[in-house]
């Protein structure tokens, strides 16, 4: 290695003479200019969550080393162009790239992934941006959804700013918070979630208490997250004033049915991170879009910073 090393270092101050006029040559000339690309992104009409992420497009174009040239275009309009007529517009923004031998070449690998589509024109690029809207689901105004884990420490962080929200007299009247739960079903395999068998069972008695004990589900929640690793739920309920023998005699039928649905519900939206925000259910936020809607600006785990405190760190299972 250190022969190759010498070898090297002569070459190059051999060379140096002979480089130099080159160099001052090309230091005239222009860099070659950057092939430009045709970026079509069709954003959602309703939400700004929906809208071009500026971030991804720069990420885009510095991956294919291409000048961008941005059209954007409105969801409602999509019909009236034949070439974007018939894609699917479930989730936006939805990006597109237009098609050229050269860019397929370079998202080939994307597309035998799944992760990238095409078509005769572009280069289709689906549920891209950490933040998007889904264009066909049923609205439900005022009401947030917080997708979780139960034993994800950065679910359990969300939860704990709601209850926090909930102590300094914070929350807003008129709007609804809701916990669900990040979990997959497969009718042979059962239930299976990234932090083994005990997360499902406790978001099987957390979906019970929230039914029957719904005064007391946040502050069972409050006691829960100080260790909820612990296998001592049940002290956490005795805490909270809920009979856990209530809730273990609806665990294996009515409990295992409610989490089905949860399971469904979430695969709906393609749901597989803790936290996920869902905001009137059609638009999906992370920790920080969701501290923008109004009244929510108590999700931001850095807002401890205004208060003397750490920062929370920001992140998901």
């Amino acid at each position: 290695m250190k022969k190759l090393i010498s070898i090297l270092v002569i070459c190059a101050l051999a060379g140096f003479a002979f480089a130099a006029p080159a160099k001052k040559a090309a230091a005239k000339a222009k860099a070659p200019a950057k092939t430009k690309a045709e970026i079509v992104i069709v954003e959602s009409d309703e939400y700004e969550a929906g809208k071009e992420d500026p971030q991804l497009t720069s990420g885009i174009a510095q991956f294919l080393n291409v000048e961008p040239v941005v059209t954007k275009v409105s969801y409602k309009d999509v019909s009236a162009d034949p070439k974007l007529a018939n894609l699917d517009y479930s989730f936006l923004p939805l990006y597109l790239v237009k098609k050229t031998d050269a860019i397929r070449t370079k998202l080939e690998k994307h597309i035998q992934y799944g992760y990238a589509q095409e078509n005769d024109d572009f280069i289709i690029l689906p549920k891209q941006t950490r933040s998007g809207v889904y264009s066909d689901k049923t609205a439900k105004p005022g009401v947030m959804e917080i997708f979780v884990m139960s034993q994800c420490p950065y679910g359990a962080m969300a939860e704990n700013l709601v209850i926090q929200a909930q102590k300094d007299g914070k929350l807003p009247a008129d709007k609804e918070i809701k916990v669900r739960y990040v979990v997959n079903y497969d009718e042979e395999k059962g239930f299976s979630s990234l932090h083994g068998s005990a997360e499902w069972e406790e978001d099987i008695r957390q979906l019970l208490i929230a039914k029957y004990y719904p005064k007391k589900f946040w502050k069972y929640l409050e006691i829960r997250n100080k260790d909820y690793r612990s296998s001592r739920w049940d002290k956490a309920m005795e805490e909270a004033g809920i009979s856990s023998k209530k809730i273990m005699k609806k665990f294996d039928e009515e409990g295992v049915e409610l989490l089905k649905e949860e399971a469904k519900y979430g695969k709906e939206y393609g749901v597989n991170a803790s936290p996920t925000f869902l905001w009137e259910g059609k638009v999906k936020l992370d920790f920080g879009t969701a501290s923008e809607i109004e009244g929510f600006s108590f999700l931001n785990p850095n807002a401890s910073k205004a208060q003397g405190q750490a920062a929370a760190p920001a992140g998901s299972c």
